[in-house]
């Protein structure tokens, strides 16, 4: 959200929506009123200065409970605008640092800090990323598609890089490729945690090579940076478990809780071959629960002046859809007026004319991260602080600050707007086979992600409901998700082409189930969180502020849900020390990188003490 967002809606806001402002007024205008009379000229009396002082503190009593309780906006107001007000709308745990195991985390936090931890850090993760993951939508079955061969080699040299790993923890292959470790605990009482990461990568578009700074498998470390395909999605989070587990086996530390890893291998193609595999698993053969649940996902980064870990507590959902056209082929040379793929093309515009409104609810975590922004980041405009601790009592201060965030069109602003809505992104188009030939068949496919306050159905019904006249004026039959439209007796006609709306790929993922915040396990991970930022020996360092998020994209988690109410969407490191998601120049920052090695080490100590989660 960018502060010069707000200061252009702001400056167009009504006489109404300004009078929720009174508490930023310009200090140096000039009157827009003739100069008031002396107080002690007033009714033109005479007044001793005790009288004056008693008068005037009469009428600001007077004034102050006119606002107060005459005026709810004005009490709000005054509410908000104190300092345990704001305390209280962001809650923050102490930091959190293991007692009972301090000795040992006291050692790491010495391994840790040391330059020759950090030349051991990059060549485990470097030699990862030289194991080229790839994994393509179009991989067929594992034993049948020789492409998943690569993963055989990235295991064993798992096994080699951990010897201590694979020493004490037991590996269980499923399907071949998914990889679930267990780290047996002494205590059966306390409830085991899961730690996932995914071992496969987007894979690299051979055009762009050239375009990048170091080759894209080099996994080179250069400017203290490591570069190559995976280093921040996933193979930075995979060797940061698994070095965390071999520093802490180095250090004697043996667990009381038990600690679970659950590796994938295609999230990036829908993760049902991998992690799908991988909870059917653990639903049959492994504990009914986890005490939590912890994978790639949000980061840390700045806002107003200060550091917020944005860790996401839900999901949007998902569904692709196809849009298919087809009509009588013929000669080229007679064309209708317009092709299937003329036809196609009227469809998309039609759908992207009328995008998914965006709202911002009270209920959605993105709320709670602007709370947490106004309770926390001091550059934030004073009444831009107000209208956002006003919203969540006022409908009002509500509807200015959702003005204020969908009109942001800064990077950041956009990225906002598409968390509040169901976006839809039309990704693939094909179509005809021959110039001379009219094409017979058109079709798009269209990626859409869920609103959290929505569903696959909602979305369903809003896409038949958006082609059913749209087909209808320009006499196309629609079958829209298995179903013919509706027509009314008088809107009967032959049609000239045919419109089917069906779902691609069984890709149809309803939003995740909230994470709760206020539970034990958010304070442990929220005060390792703290801890570990605050006391960083090799990266960033002081206070970071904790909040709630929701992530666009859909993780492996989806396929944990009925694992454990508390799964939490968080990778240890700034967005600052990443590069080039899913693109070129895919890099990692090896302090950062150090620095989420001692935030699993430091997860798994704090949590192996806890006895209330």
């Amino acid at each position: 959200m960018s502060i010069e967002s707000y200061h252009k809606v702001a400056a167009t806001m009504s006489d109404e929506e300004k009078s929720l402002l009174f508490w930023e007024q310009p200090r140096d205008s000039p009157p827009s009123q003739p100069k008031p009379p002396r107080f002690t000229d007033l009714y033109g009396l005479r007044m001793s200065k005790a009288a004056q002082a008693a008068s005037l503190m009469m009428c600001l009593l007077a004034t102050s409970c006119f606002f107060l309780y005459c005026i709810p906006e004005y009490k709000l107001a005054w509410q908000v605008a104190t300092p345990s007000y704001r305390e209280s709308v962001c809650m923050q745990e102490e930091p959190l640092r293991p007692i009972i195991n301090r000795q040992v985390a006291a050692r790491l936090s010495h391994v840790y800090g040391d330059k020759d931890f950090s030349a051991r850090a990059a060549a485990w993760l470097g030699d990862a990323i030289r194991i080229p993951t790839e994994v393509f939508d179009e991989n067929g079955p594992v034993g049948e598609d020789p492409r998943w061969m690569m993963f055989s080699q990235f295991r064993e040299y798992l096994q080699e890089a951990f010897p201590l790993v694979h020493k004490n923890l037991t590996l269980t292959r499923v399907n071949t490729h998914g990889l679930l470790y267990r780290w047996e605990g002494s205590d059966n009482s306390l409830m085991p945690i899961l730690f996932m990461n995914h071992q496969d990568v987007v894979p690299v578009e051979p055009a762009t090579f050239s375009q990048w700074k170091q080759p894209p498998f080099s996994g080179l470390l250069k400017d203290g940076w490591i570069w190559g395909r995976g280093s921040c999605d996933d193979k930075d989070g995979l060797i940061g478990n698994l070095a965390a587990v071999e520093t802490l086996l180095e250090a004697d530390f043996k667990p009381r809780r038990t600690v679970f890893f659950a590796f994938g291998f295609d999230e990036e193609a829908k993760g049902r071959q991998g992690a799908g595999q991988l909870a059917s698993y653990l639903k049959q053969n492994g504990p009914k629960e986890f005490a939590f649940i912890i994978d790639e996902g949000g980061a840390y980064g700045e806002a107003g002046g200060q550091m917020f870990a944005m860790v996401a507590v839900a999901e949007k959902g998902s569904l692709d859809v196809e849009i298919k056209v087809t009509a009588p082929g013929g000669h080229s040379s007679v064309p209708p007026k317009h092709t299937t793929i003329g036809l196609l093309s009227q469809l998309i515009d039609h759908l992207e004319s009328n995008p998914h409104p965006a709202r911002l609810t009270r209920s959605s975590s993105i709320f709670d991260l602007f709370q947490c922004f106004a309770a926390h980041a001091p550059d934030l405009p004073e009444s831009f602080r107000q209208i956002i601790l006003q919203a969540s009592k006022s409908d009002k201060a509500l509807k200015m600050l959702e003005k204020i965030v969908l009109s942001d069109e800064t990077e950041k602003g956009r990225q906002i707007r598409a968390i509040l809505s169901t976006t839809q992104a039309v990704d693939i188009v094909a179509g005809g086979i021959k110039i001379n030939a009219l094409p017979e068949e058109a079709y798009a496919l269209v990626n859409h992600r869920i609103s959290t306050d929505s569903s696959v159905g909602a979305l369903k019904a809003a896409i038949t409901s958006l082609f059913t006249s749209f087909t209808a004026d320009r006499k196309l039959s629609l079958n829209a998700f298995g179903k013919d439209a509706d027509r009314s007796p008088d809107s009967i006609f032959s049609p000239i082409a045919n419109v089917t709306i069906s779902e691609a790929y069984e890709s149809a993922l309803e939003p995740a189930p909230v994470t709760p915040t206020n539970t034990e396990a958010w304070r442990l991970l929220s005060g390792t969180i703290r801890s570990v930022y605050h006391d960083s020996t090799t990266g960033e360092k002081g206070v970071v502020v904790v909040t709630p998020m929701t992530l666009g994209g859909n993780t492996d988690t989806r396929f944990y849900w009925d694992l454990s109410p508390n799964i939490f969407r968080y990778t240890h490191i700034g967005i600052h020390q990443e590069n080039g998601f899913h693109t070129v120049n895919e890099a990692v920052n090896l302090d950062g990188f150090v620095d989420l090695i001692k935030f699993y080490a430091t997860l798994i100590l704090n949590a192996d003490e806890a006895t209330n989660i």
